[in-house]
Order: C-alpha cells, then structure tokens, then sequence
C-alpha cells in the first residue's frame, strides 16, 4: 500500500463528523480476497475495532481531531 496516497496514518486521532466519535487509526491493511485497501481502527470511547474500506473513509466523514495535542 502506497502511504503517500493516504489521508490518514496509523496513530492519528479522528473524528467521525455525523457523530462526533472519537476513533484511532491502527493500521492500513487489503482485503485478502479482493486486495482492497483498508483502514482498521478503534472507537476511543469503548476500544471497539472497525475496518473501513479506504474510499469510504477518505470521503469526508472522518476528519483529524485536531484537539490532540
């Protein structure tokens, strides 16, 4: 997976724009079967571990958190 291609990066804070939730990126991963690129990361508030397709993610519904210091 290209890094340079991606909006976000393992570690970094978002926030879910419709909601408001807090979550953490893990990690950038494929979809074994397909090879679609992924973003796998975690609810802050609850530690709940997502996977979202990487479009999907990229499309303005996560934003960075810039409260984070």
């Amino acid at each position: 997976m290209n890094q340079d291609l991606t909006k976000f990066y393992p570690g970094q804070q978002l926030k879910h724009v419709k909601t408001g939730g807090l979550y953490k990126i893990l990690h950038l991963a494929k979809i074994e079967a397909t090879l679609e690129d992924v973003y796998v990361y975690e609810a802050l508030k609850n530690q709940t571990v997502w996977i979202r397709p990487k479009a999907e993610m990229q499309d303005g519904r996560f934003i960075p958190d810039h409260s984070v210091t």
